[in-house]
């Protein structure tokens, strides 16, 4: 097994990426407009697009009153992602079927806890108009003062959440 990429590395490749996607197609990074994307064609497919272009929570995801989130960069960029991270996985050797768990956790209770987290999380994004990647990376490239309290509040948080999470993952 190889080890893992150095994490000063790592951060300075995100802030290239960062630097490219505000340069070639003007906008930050983030994951929660793809989703949203997703969501919206998938409305228009089953109400209507006139229906779902007169809904509020999806229209802004309906360029033109056209239902296709291959049109929507975000969507391309998640894809990118997923593709990345598993040819990262494969080439370091850590490419395996498995859930990791602390020994105090059974299977379907840290699937239960992911999936709850995950919803959690994109309910989060949805009512503050924007997921944690673009809030962090984009809103504090952009030096806007909400983004910096939100990083420094999120890592406050994990922090004291750390001691709970370590005793069930022991």
């Amino acid at each position: 097994m190889t080890r893992y990429t150095d994490p000063y590395l790592a951060g300075a490749g995100i802030g290239l990426v960062l630097v490219a996607a505000y340069l070639l197609v003007g906008q930050g990074l983030g994951a929660s407009g793809a989703f949203a994307s997703v969501a919206a064609a998938l409305t228009a497919g089953v109400a209507g697009t006139a229906r779902a272009s007169a809904s509020p929570a999806v229209a802004p995801y309906l360029p033109n009153g056209v239902a296709s989130p291959l049109t929507d960069w975000l969507v391309w960029e998640l894809a990118g992602v997923a593709i990345g991270a598993f040819v990262s996985a494969w080439r370091a050797g850590r490419l395996a079927r498995t859930i990791e768990r602390g020994a105090g956790v059974s299977a379907p209770a840290r699937v239960m806890s992911a999936v709850t987290g995950g919803a959690l999380m994109g309910v989060g994004a949805k009512f503050a108009r924007g997921c944690t990647s673009g809030q962090a990376l984009s809103g504090g490239a952009l030096l806007s003062a909400g983004s910096w309290i939100f990083i420094v509040t999120a890592f406050a948080a994990g922090y004291a959440a750390a001691p709970l999470a370590r005793r069930l993952w022991s």
